[in-house]
C-alpha cells in the first residue's frame, strides 16, 4: 500500500514535467515543410512538437472557439494578413524577446511583437525567357501598360497572396491609383486568372502568355526540377520601393500554457543554425539578415524589397479585396 502511494506521489511529481516537454503547433505551413525541423527540435531538446495543419482561416476561427481551453502553443500561417488577423482578434501574445528582436528586421514582424517572420516570400514578375526581355520590365504598375495587352497572366484574386500585394500597392499608390494599376492588369490578361502559380509559369512557358506575378518559390521548385525552365525572375521596382514581400511566420497562442517554452523554439526557428534550412526546403529567402541561401534561389541575384511593415497586408486586406472586385479582378 505505501510502495504504491509513493508510486502515485512520484508519477505526480513527474507528470507535468512530461507535460511541459511538449508543444502544439497549430500550422497552416505543410507538414512537409515543417515536419523535420519539429523533429530536430525534438532530437536537440527533447521536446515534442506536435501540429495540427489547416487553411489559416480554420485555424484561427478554432483558437477563437476554443478560447482558454485551447492546447495549442503556437499559430503559424504563410501570409502576414493572417498573423495580423489573428493577432488583432487577440489570439496571439505579445512577446518580448531580444533574440527575436535582433534575428528579425522590424519590417518583417509584428510592431507590438504578437507574431514574427519565420522566411520571406517575394512576390514579383516573372517572364518567357523566349519572347520578353528584361529590359522591357519595370514595376507593378507598368504590367497595366498596352504594351502587355493580351500578354499577362495573374492567379486569381481570391489568394491571399495577390491580396496582400494589392495592400501595399494601397500603402504605397493610394486606392486611386492603384485602382487605375489593377483594372490595366485585368485588361491585359490573356486568359482566365490560374488556381495557382504554378498552373501559370507553366502556361508561360507554354506561350499562352509571356509575363505574370508569382511568388518566387514556385518558379525554384520548376526550376530545380526542369533545369532550363524557361521562365526567369525580374525583381519589379528596382528604383522605387523596390519588390513586394510577405511572410511565413509564428506567434504565441495567447492562451498558451507553455508560454516560455512556445518562445524558447520561436527562437531556435529564427537562430543563424535553423534559418537557412527553414527558407531553402521551399526556395524562399530566410528572415533573418546575412543567412546563407539556396542555390537555385541565389541564381536570381540580388534585389531590392519593399521595406513597409508587412502588417499592412492584414490592416488593407478588406480594401484591397473590394477594390480587386470592383477592378474585375476575379
Amino acid at each position: 500500500m505505501l510502495r504504491t502511494v509513493f508510486l502515485l506521489l512520484i508519477a505526480c511529481l513527474i507528470a507535468p514535467s512530461l507535460r511541459a516537454a511538449e508543444l502544439v503547433v497549430y500550422t497552416e505551413r505543410k507538414e512537409p515543410l515543417v515536419k523535420p525541423f519539429f523533429d530536430r527540435y525534438q532530437q536537440e531538446t527533447g521536446t515534442r512538437i506536435r501540429l495540427l495543419s489547416d487553411g489559416a482561416p480554420v485555424l484561427i476561427e478554432r483558437l477563437a472557439a476554443e478560447g482558454a481551453n485551447t492546447r495549442a502553443d503556437l499559430f503559424m500561417a504563410v501570409d502576414a494578413g493572417s498573423l495580423w488577423q489573428a493577432a488583432e482578434r487577440g489570439l496571439l501574445a505579445p512577446t518580448k524577446s531580444k533574440a527575436l528582436d535582433t534575428a528579425i528586421p522590424a519590417h518583417l514582424r509584428d510592431p507590438q511583437g504578437r507574431w514574427f517572420a519565420l522566411s520571406q516570400r517575394a512576390r514579383t514578375i516573372v517572364y518567357s525567357t523566349a519572347r520578353v526581355k528584361p529590359s522591357e520590365l519595370s514595376t507593378y504598375e507598368a504590367l497595366g501598360d498596352a504594351r502587355w495587352k493580351g500578354r499577362l497572366c495573374l492567379r486569381s484574386s481570391r489568394k491571399v497572396y495577390n491580396q496582400s500585394l494589392v495592400a501595399t500597392l494601397i500603402e504605397r499608390l493610394g486606392a486611386k491609383r492603384t485602382e487605375q494599376v489593377v483594372r490595366g492588369w485585368v485588361a491585359n490578361l490573356a486568359t482566365a486568372p490560374f488556381a495557382d502559380d504554378t498552373l501559370l509559369a507553366h502556361a508561360i512557358a507554354a506561350g499562352q502568355c509571356d509575363v505574370g506575378l508569382i511568388n518566387t518559390y514556385y518558379l525554384g521548385r520548376l526550376q530545380h526540377d526542369t533545369p532550363g525552365f524557361p521562365v526567369q525572375v525580374f525583381w519589379a521596382d528596382q528604383g522605387g520601393a523596390g519588390a513586394h514581400v510577405n511572410v511565413s511566420g509564428a506567434g504565441i497562442v495567447a492562451a498558451s500554457r507553455k508560454k516560455a517554452e512556445a518562445q524558447k523554439f520561436l527562437e531556435w526557428l529564427a537562430s543563424d543554425a535553423v534559418q537557412s534550412d527553414f527558407a531553402g526546403v521551399n526556395f524562399e529567402y530566410p528572415a533573418r539578415r546575412n543567412v546563407k541561401l539556396d542555390p537555385v534561389v541565389t541564381a536570381w541575384g540580388r534585389f531590392k524589397p519593399d521595406r513597409v511593415n508587412v502588417s499592412v497586408a492584414g490592416r488593407r486586406q478588406a480594401e484591397a479585396v473590394r477594390l480587386m472586385d470592383r477592378a474585375g479582378w476575379r
